[in-house]
């Protein structure tokens, strides 16, 4: 963030409420980039909006959405507010998010109860990783399995075979989410991301954005 979207938000916070404005803080301490989830042509909508929920919920910054087959909007009743505050990058195809997640140095982890899959409670969380997530009929392609790092599974003792996708997410999240906040890994946003991601917030949440900001900058060129 430069000096002028420093001087930007500094304006911007004057709209907000001390409560807002340390909520932000609050939350962005607990913010991680370390993990990221991807989702693999999900077609019933509440399940993506659901996993969204839990990515803002547990911390987990980027959701990925691979809309190779199905383009859906995220379903803003279930998602609670949640696409707010989470970053949510949409892909035309499967390989372009494989190859992405890689360019951004993560490595590529099935979720899948098949193969030789790691139980949950084994995962090395100290690996930045991006966990996909597949279709709720067929599971994960065979692209994402043929190119996995690795496979991850949920331990399970009944008759059933598997979970509801967006359940599976949320016991996943919520559990390589909380031992990375116990470990004494660099997980954590970096401060400009969170500087980044408190201006975004502050636009958010404020009414008229638009007309505030170009009053703004029109003031700024009459000095």
């Amino acid at each position: 963030m430069d000096v002028k979207d420093h001087a930007l938000l500094n304006y911007l916070e004057g709209f907000l409420t001390e409560n807002r404005k340390e909520g932000f803080l609050r939350v962005l301490q607990n913010r991680t980039k370390h993990f990221t989830i991807a989702m693999e042509d999900v077609y019933q909508l509440h399940n993506t909006s659901a996993v969204m929920r839990s990515c803002e919920v547990f911390g987990i910054q980027e959701l990925n959405v691979i809309e190779q087959k199905f383009g859906k909007r995220i379903d803003s009743e279930i998602a609670m507010g949640a696409q707010k505050w989470v970053d949510v990058f949409r892909y035309n195809s499967v390989q372009s998010c494989l190859d992405t997640m890689r360019e951004k140095g993560y490595q590529i982890i099935a979720t899948t109860p098949h193969d030789d899959s790691c139980f949950l409670h084994e995962f090395d969380i100290t690996k930045p990783s991006a966990l996909f997530f597949g279709t709720e009929r067929d599971g994960l392609s065979e692209e994402v399995m043929q190119q996995a790092d690795g496979f991850l599974k949920i331990p399970m003792v009944g008759y059933t075979e598997s979970l509801n996708i967006s359940v599976s997410a949320a016991i996943i999240i919520q559990d390589i989410t909380n031992r990375l906040r116990q470990s004494k890994l660099n997980w954590q946003l970096t401060p400009d991301e969170v500087l980044d991601k408190r201006l975004d917030w502050t636009r958010k949440s404020i009414k008229d954005i638009e007309f505030i900001e170009r009053k703004y900058w029109e003031a700024l060129q009459e000095q």
